[in-house]
């Protein structure tokens, strides 16, 4: 005969424990895991670039042609995550991280990882032949000389001072840092603060704790935009469940209004220079004949928000415009609680007869804002009458 197990008993709480510290383990080693690997691999891309151009005068001279091939070619076999800035970066993460190198850690001591050692053990770099062939490399034994996920040595190779480059990536090694506390330290002038203190060591200290902000879950690891880059994954994803909800009841709203609106993407990414961004909807109005781009907001309107609708106008402006086309529009919504606001960006249009005709065209700003409160306001006794009913059925 079977013994229940009563949830909230010793035994149920310690196996229940052991899973979840078993799955969060594995949740953090995936993470690496495919971190270590993309880096491992964007290492190898520079190295081919590099030594390409190194084969001779008349390789030399087309480097930029060389790029220019590559990301339209690797762009139309794999996807996202090979344009130009990507291939770039990809060269001179090389140039910065030499063969050399990698086979060091900060503090000097080797690390040999298996593609690298030859038969008698020795340190045998020519085994990374020059020669560009798939089987030139073994990336998982590459990837182990490369402890931190792309997106730190992203944001290292923006230090151009190679000391500090090099001291943020053995502070970097030596606490722990994530990503986030890297970028915070970087921005803080940490190495420059160090090298004027006179207590080094206790701002060393100081730098090993991380602030609650820093801490990256597996989660969020696997939505890093350079992680969906190279496993070709969609980039679609909110802050939060209402978030969503009210993004995906703006598209089918806007898309009920009538047939100008013509559906483009959600979540749309873009990036400058290391730093990415994600634009909320984006349409072509057919009528206007211009992209649409549309930021939600949870909370009240602020002029932050309008300074970064005029960053997305001016990107799409140089980006994501087609010949022909009118400059795009921005539609900031904010759906606070109690609040809700609509504000049109049309900034940068070429004459007043155009913004005249966007502001005729384009829906009624007190209606879209309208519209937005209802549907949390809906949205939000919906999920509260379910929350009633499952106490209602726990309490039973």
């Amino acid at each position: 005969m079977m013994t229940d197990i009563v949830p909230g008993s010793a035994d149920y709480s310690g196996i229940h424990g052991d899973i979840v510290a078993l799955l969060e383990a594995a949740r953090h080693a995936a993470a690496r895991s495919v971190n270590a690997l993309m880096t491992a691999t964007y290492w190898e891309i520079g190295r081919r670039i590099v030594e390409f151009e190194q084969g001779g005068q008349d390789r030399a001279a087309y480097g930029q042609t060389l790029i220019e091939r590559l990301a339209v070619d690797l762009t139309q076999r794999f996807g996202r995550g090979f344009s130009r800035q990507n291939l770039w970066q990809m060269r001179a993460f090389h140039l910065a991280w030499t063969t050399a190198r990698i086979l060091q850690t900060p503090s000097g001591e080797l690390t040999v990882p298996g593609a690298f050692q030859g038969p008698s053990g020795k340190l045998a770099p020519a085994q990374i032949s020059p020669t560009p062939s798939a089987k030139s490399v073994d990336l998982p034994a590459l990837a182990k000389a490369f402890p931190l996920p792309w997106s730190a040595y992203v944001r290292l190779l923006s230090v151009k001072n190679e000391l500090a480059r090099a001291f943020y990536e053995t502070e970097a090694l030596r606490c722990g840092w994530s990503v986030r506390q890297l970028d915070r330290q970087i921005n803080s002038q940490f190495y420059e603060r160090i090298a004027l203190s006179r207590n080094k060591a206790a701002l060393l200290r100081k730098a090993e704790h991380a602030e609650p902000g820093d801490v990256i879950t597996p989660e969020q690891a696997i939505k890093d935009p350079f992680v969906l880059e190279f496993l070709n994954l969609k980039d679609e994803y909110s802050e939060s469940d209402l978030e969503d909800a009210l993004i995906q009841h703006l598209a089918d709203f806007l898309l009920e209004l009538g047939d100008d609106f013509a559906f483009v993407g959600r979540q749309r990414r873009l990036r400058l220079d290391d730093a990415w961004f994600r634009v909320d909807l984006l349409f072509f109005h057919r009528r206007l004949k211009s992209l649409l781009i549309i930021d939600l907001k949870i909370g009240k309107f602020s002029y932050a928000d309008a300074g970064q609708m005029h960053l997305y106008l001016n990107y799409a402006r140089e980006h994501w415009m087609k010949p022909g086309e009118n400059p795009p529009a921005g539609l900031i919504l904010c759906a606070g609680k109690g609040v809700a606001e609509a504000h049109y960006a049309l900034e940068g249009l070429p004459n007043k007869v155009l913004a005249a005709e966007y502001q005729t065209v384009l829906p009624d700003e007190k209606l879209l804002a309208e519209e937005l409160a209802k549907t949390r306001r809906e949205l939000e006794a919906r999920w509260l009458e379910r929350t009633d009913k499952m106490d209602q059925q726990d309490s039973e």
